[in-house]
């Protein structure tokens, strides 16, 4: 008997598209909830500009546009602190920080997917299991070993703490597994050694799992707050989210100038995430995996 048919003998029940009426119904109801998800996403953002630009004891009025509009705001973060030397140095190690990590990264992932040697998979499990763990439980201990190696107060102590990342090695370490293996058997049958395999085959097929791990690892060091905060003294190593911070002590309730300050600090992470979403759609466009 045909799977088409019931038990009874008559035709199994298909459910009916919807057409007409129906259909119509169905797509306004998706546009109306796209549309009020978009606005409740958006209004945050919105809220953060405008009440930058509003004077001080008009940030909290509770009015989403403001009835007198300032710069001054902008004018004291960008001239009156060191607000530059801020956004360089939490520029300089998030971007190293993201080099170094995709660099090691991806060599750890391409060896714990495809090389054989004893203890992978319990390195990899050790790994993994520190996911687990969550960052404030290793902020004592890390702070300890910095202060032995004599790194504290200095851009070693932003950046060598900050490289390693489990996910970042486990997401590649699935990404390499899906690459066919015949790609590796022909090179190899070629006279390619591992360290030509992962460059010339393994590094371009990647681009599209690297660019997605770069606006994730460099969102996530742009960002840093604690670990910089607990390693760091000097303003010259001071970072955005820091800087940022520092505001609430010195001035209080001017919250005016610590809006304006994070307007400055998303309007640098906004450019670099649409570079790297156009790089993202044109590795995957020419990364060659389906």
């Amino acid at each position: 008997m045909s799977s088409d048919t019931l038990a009874g003998g008559g035709p199994a029940a298909r459910p009916t598209p919807l057409r007409g009426p129906g259909r119509r119904r169905a797509r306004a109801g998706l546009t109306v909830l796209a549309v009020v998800l978009s606005v409740l996403s958006i209004f945050p953002v919105l809220w953060l500009i405008t009440s930058a630009l509003k004077p001080r004891e008009a940030v909290t009025d509770g009015k989403l546009l403001p009835d007198d509009v300032t710069w001054e705001n902008f004018r004291y973060v960008l001239t009156e602190v060191a607000f530059d030397r801020w956004l360089w140095n939490s520029f300089f190690t998030a971007a190293i920080i993201t080099v170094l990590a995709l660099f090691f990264h991806s060599m750890a992932a391409y060896a714990l997917a495809r090389l054989r040697f004893p203890g992978r998979d319990g390195i990899f499990v050790v790994i993994f299991s520190t996911l687990l763990i969550t960052p404030p439980v290793i902020l004592i201990p890390l702070f300890i070993v910095v202060r032995e190696m004599g790194m504290l107060d200095s851009y070693a102590a932003l950046i060598i703490p900050a490289i390693f990342n489990a996910f970042g090695i486990f997401l590649l370490r699935q990404f390499y597994l899906g690459i066919p293996r015949e790609l590796e058997e022909a090179a190899i049958a070629d006279g390619a050694g591992y360290w030509r395999i992962y460059r010339s085959i393994i590094l371009p097929l990647s681009r599209p799992i690297l660019s997605a791990l770069s606006v994730f690892f460099f969102l996530a060091n742009w960002n840093a707050f604690a670990w910089p905060l607990v390693a760091t003294s000097s303003e010259n190593l001071t970072v955005t989210q820091v800087g940022i911070a520092s505001f609430t002590t010195q001035y209080g309730s001017n919250w005016n100038y610590i809006l304006a300050a994070a307007v400055v600090a998303v309007i640098p992470m906004l450019m670099l995430f649409l570079f790297f979403q156009r790089q993202m759609v044109e590795s995957i466009k020419t990364s060659g995996l389906k």
